[in-house]
């Protein structure tokens, strides 16, 4: 059986074509592609396939995890002018079965095919067998999704939580949130943990003198095209202080949300962070600032210390999940 998988965000989009024969998976083709030079994903999945090493053979089934909210199988890219339809894709790619899910349900079907050194652990709780997990991923933006066990495995449900409310925590988060309202009217927590975010809380302890960035970071960020990239490069380096206050309430930002879910959706089973930032800041993650303000819950402390926390290392999570769900088509 031959399949297709993909992995469709505002930045990337990643495609893999896999056989699979029993019970395992040969990688025939995979490559990324930068979205944005595209006007749709139809081109970039038809370059890839006729650029198929070897004779020609079609392709079985394809699954897409998407980043945005999938409504009878069609979707609006969140951070692209792309409307993906799975019945206008069956016809253009001419693939007969073929399954649209969010990229947060991608990285949920992805977790169960990980091994276990992809995982880092932030704390080991006590997991509840069948027990609700939760996902929290920041990247381009900032998704969640929960996971229930049912029908003998985890399946996925999607979620746009990462838009609710910001909720300031003290009065420099407070000196924040009305930084922001100035500027767009409503705050989400996406408007804080995502790329943009980062530059966002950067941009608000500059301006409200809690520090200056170093002439060497101020001169790199001139004409960049990633700005947070290189913020958190600055503080990962120790090269820049105000890049190091602006990743550590990042972080303190980030673990405070992920304690939410975590309680929002009693996920005893264990709360996951995925996405393209986390894999990156890991060793930042791992000093503890990140699971103090996770159980900074005086009455629900007791609980958020059982729950598990792991930093999901394989940035192709979503892929494997997809390549997943294309063989249960």
């Amino acid at each position: 059986m031959r399949v297709l998988a993909g992995d469709v965000g505002g930045t990337k989009t990643l495609l893999q074509v896999a056989d699979y024969r029993d019970d395992e998976f040969e990688v025939v083709a995979e490559k990324s592609y930068n979205s944005a030079d595209f006007t749709g994903l139809v081109p970039i999945a038809r370059s890839f396939l006729q650029e198929l090493p070897g004779p020609g053979k079609s392709i079985d089934s394809a699954c897409l995890a998407v980043a945005g909210p999938v409504h009878n199988q069609i979707v609006k890219i969140t951070n692209l002018p792309w409307v993906l339809n799975r019945d206008k894709l069956i016809q253009q790619l001419s693939i007969s079965r073929i399954r649209l899910i969010n990229d947060m349900q991608g990285m949920g079907y992805g977790i169960d095919v990980l091994p276990d050194d992809d995982f880092e652990i932030l704390q080991v709780g006590s997991p509840e067998r069948g027990g609700a997990r939760a996902l929290i991923g920041a990247g381009t933006g900032l998704g969640e999704a929960m996971m229930l066990y049912l029908e003998g495995h985890y399946k996925p449900l999607p979620s746009e939580g990462g838009h609710v409310d910001f909720a300031p925590r003290d009065e420099l988060e407070l000196q924040l949130c009305d930084y922001l309202i100035k500027q767009m009217r409503r705050v989400s927590y996406e408007d804080l943990l995502s790329g943009q975010g980062l530059v966002h809380i950067f941009g608000f302890l500059h301006e409200a003198g809690y520090g200056k960035a170093s002439y060497e970071l101020q001169q790199t960020l001139h004409d960049v095209t990633d700005p947070a990239a290189v913020i958190s490069e600055f503080a990962l380096a120790g090269k820049d202080v105000l890049a190091e206050l602006a990743l550590d309430r990042f972080i303190r930002i980030y673990g405070a949300q992920a304690g939410n879910l975590a309680l929002t959706l009693f996920a005893t089973g264990g709360i996951y962070l995925v996405g393209g930032i986390a894999p990156r800041i890991i060793k930042r993650l791992a000093n503890g600032e990140f699971m103090r303000a996770f159980l900074d819950n005086p009455r629900m402390s007791a609980l958020l210390s059982r729950i598990p926390v792991r930093v999901v290392l394989n940035t192709n999570s979503a892929l494997l999940g997809a390549r997943s769900e294309a063989i249960r088509l």
